[in-house]
């Protein structure tokens, strides 16, 4: 379910106003996060931004961001088995998104997540120039080379984004929220 899409409909890049895009919004430090939108489990858009640039541990940092995240927007603590799931399967893509970018690239700039009522986003960008794609073909039994392949199956929808002049990428994937 790879896809040609820069983003999706309705993604902050295509939303005039957005946190992402707003003028004079305050930048965050390394390690330290920053959060926009309105704030409660019932709220319209919220994001959260991480700067992971020149940090070590990014993985673990950037899980335990997005699970602060999913506790704060209601995903957790999850009574129901879906509702577990679901934010499983986000912290699993967090996770595989972030070793992307430090296989593949010089390691991972910063880490958007933004939740509406129907669906989670993540986003990582970096330097790098590659092209993330699931491995194919995909051979479960041998070790590397999953995190793509784990991406397209957990995600609605995935996709790059570059800036024209811009080195680097930003990839995004969005996860539904559960019933």
């Amino acid at each position: 379910m790879s896809t040609t899409r820069p983003d999706s409909p309705g993604s902050p890049e295509s939303s005039p106003g957005s946190p992402e895009s707003s003028p004079g919004s305050p930048e965050s430090s390394p390690g330290s996060p920053e959060s926009s939108g309105s704030g409660g489990a019932s709220g319209g858009r919220q994001t959260r931004s991480l700067s992971l640039a020149g940090e070590s541990g990014v993985v673990p940092l950037a899980r335990d961001f997005a699970r602060q995240a999913l506790y704060a927007w209601g995903w957790l603590p999850a009574e129901a088995a879906d509702r577990r799931a679901a934010a499983e399967d986000v912290l699993l893509v967090v996770s595989e998104l972030v070793t992307n970018a430090c296989l593949h690239a010089d390691g991972p700039d910063e880490m958007w997540i933004t939740c509406d009522n129907k669906v989670i986003r993540v986003e990582i960008s970096d330097s790098g120039a590659g092209q993330p794609a699931p491995r194919t073909p995909h051979r479960a039994g041998r070790p590397g080379g999953h995190g793509m392949f784990i991406v397209q199956r957990l995600c609605l929808d995935w996709g790059v984004v570059r800036t024209p002049g811009v080195a680097g990428k930003k990839v995004w994937a969005e996860l539904g929220a559960p019933a």
